[in-house]
């Protein structure tokens, strides 16, 4: 994942902000409950992208991969419209527990920015559904120039989101942060129909770091640099704000690690894992065979 990339992470302030004060009203006001669900995975299960974590006689990724991990962030399908029987084949392919994190297709988000999507949505939502309860929540990612202006764009494809599953947003353009005018109303928006605010956290996108929940679920694609040192101390950081949200009514957390050279993706979430384990309490699996160098030393 290139979004972000900076030639020098070493440069970058990488403090988390302080949160919201409405991300604070928000949990308090959501159920309380000490089973917080929690999800962390890659973007990608292929071998190309994570050299190093499958063995050679592995054929099946996805099986391997969900072996080890109980999610995924599926960026595939961003590119294009699969099949329903490619669906029920990764459906056949992973373990009950398993989740999914779809993007919708670029055609809605990029192409035609959210104008005239109900059919491309429709048939998105219809072939995803095909993943029955391992569908975890899809995602739309807007592009960067997509702003402010287009906001009337916005209220009607979330108003027009009445599928069963619930959906996150992502927006990249600084503008809708800027103003607190408009970012007040988009929050209002998100908050009002139950769409999870998407949280980047990327080097060299530090303008987009807005910490705002409008869901109780904290929806985090965490964006490392390839540096070791920053990047395991930017998970520590993370651990701890979640902590503090589990506290407060946090009720599920999807934490999808990111690399500019993703190959390193998976040591890094066995990293975040095995560390969020041991402070909130949970039990994901830890992922045990890595060919890459260990963050664990």
């Amino acid at each position: 994942m290139k979004f972000g990339q900076v030639h020098d992470p070493r440069k970058i302030d990488f403090t988390i902000p302080p949160d919201h004060p409405d991300t604070a009203r928000m949990l308090k006001g959501a159920l309380n409950s000490n089973n917080l669900e929690v999800y962390v995975g890659c973007a990608k299960w292929n071998r190309k992208d994570l050299k190093g974590f499958y063995p050679k006689e592995v054929k099946d990724e996805l099986a391997y991969y969900s072996m080890h991990f109980t999610c995924i962030e599926l960026n595939a399908t961003f590119y294009r419209l699969f099949s329903p029987a490619i669906f029920d084949n990764w459906y056949k392919t992973v373990p009950d527990n398993f989740r999914f994190f779809p993007k919708l297709e670029q055609s809605i988000s990029h192409f035609r920015r959210l104008k005239e999507v109900e059919e491309i949505v429709d048939h998105n939502v219809a072939n995803m559904s095909h993943l029955h309860e391992k569908l975890g929540m899809p995602f739309l990612q807007m592009k960067d120039d997509f702003g402010p202006k287009d906001f009337d764009r916005v209220v009607a494809f979330v108003e027009n989101w009445t599928y069963e599953v619930p959906l996150a947003i992502e927006f990249r353009h600084s503008d809708w942060y800027n103003d607190a005018a408009v970012s007040g109303k988009l929050y209002e928006l998100l908050e009002a129909h139950g769409v999870t605010n998407v949280l980047v956290d990327t080097a060299g996108r530090r303008d987009l770091m807005h910490m705002r929940l409008t869901t109780p679920s904290a929806f985090i694609r965490w964006v490392g640099a390839n540096e070791a040192e920053s990047d395991r101390s930017r998970l520590d950081d993370w651990i701890e704000r979640i902590s503090e949200w589990k506290k407060v009514g946090l009720q599920k957390l999807f934490f999808f690690v990111h690399q500019n050279d993703e190959q390193e993706s998976p040591a890094l979430a066995s990293y975040f894992i095995d560390r969020l384990n041991k402070k909130i309490g949970s039990a994901l699996p830890i992922p045990k065979t890595l060919e890459t160098k260990s963050l664990f030393d």
